[in-house]
């Protein structure tokens, strides 16, 4: 079985690509084990999609994710049948963020691109929330969403996810992935200040807004689907183990 995995030289995608047999990577640059094509553009594709039984769409962009999606789906419809995996957000459905939106647009071409397909969504990776943190804390504070909880996951629970999707039939939507905690926002910011060595007062913010008031209500949680692993802490811990 050949595996093509779109972003697999990104985060998720090289923790994917790690767990598979000599797969493909799409790549706008050569490399070892990559095929050169262009999502933004559709060049290269056609050779990229050639002879794949499985393709795992982990690229994503703040903008154009929907007409990348469709140019790939446009070439894999040409290559044949193969099965389209693709990677999205819990909660892109229900609250409006722009890059939200255009996932959900990205899910609606694959849904209806005639191809066998499966639909991830997955919730916040901790790396999101630990950028975020280090981001906001350049102004003397931590702000966080008052009344807001997140559920981390950790990026190789989501891979070995996928590589399951790879190995198993076409499912629609997917069983969403949640990970192991919902925790308030507020003690996700003073565990990363405490790992990090911020001295930083958490601040809580009540935004006005359709989006604060998704974030509060839980639209970006799973918590029936608790079934990561790797807990906030250890994200941490092994990223200063890294550093060290």
């Amino acid at each position: 079985m050949t595996v093509l995995v779109t972003g697999g030289t990104g985060n998720l995608g090289g923790a994917l690509v790690a767990r598979l047999e000599q797969p493909r990577v799409l790549s706008r640059r050569a490399g070892p084990g990559r095929v050169v094509g262009d999502l933004r553009t559709g060049e290269g594709l056609d050779d990229a999609v050639a002879g794949v039984s499985v393709i795992v769409h982990c690229a994503t962009a703040p903008r154009g994710d929907a007409d990348a999606t469709a140019r790939l789906v446009a070439a894999a419809r040409r290559a044949g049948t193969p099965h389209l995996v693709y990677v999205s957000i819990v909660g892109v459905d229900r609250i409006p963020l722009p890059y939200y939106r255009e996932k959900l647009r990205a899910e609606r071409v694959v849904a209806d691109s005639g191809l066998p397909a499966t639909i991830l969504r997955a919730t916040q990776f901790h790396d999101l929330l630990a950028t975020l943190f280090a981001t906001t804390a350049r102004a003397g504070v931590l702000p966080v969403l008052a009344g807001t909880s997140f559920q981390p996951v950790a990026v190789d629970d989501v891979a070995a996810r996928l590589a399951d999707v790879v190995a198993g039939p076409p499912q629609g939507r997917a069983t969403d992935l949640g990970g192991p905690e919902v925790r308030a926002m507020a003690d996700l910011a003073r565990t990363w200040a405490h790992a990090t060595g911020r001295r930083r007062p958490v601040l809580p913010l009540r935004l006005p807004g359709a989006i604060a008031r998704g974030f509060r209500d839980g639209a970006h949680l799973a918590p029936d689907h608790a079934d990561g692993v790797g807990t906030f802490e250890q994200f941490l811990a092994a990223r200063a183990g890294v550093r060290s």
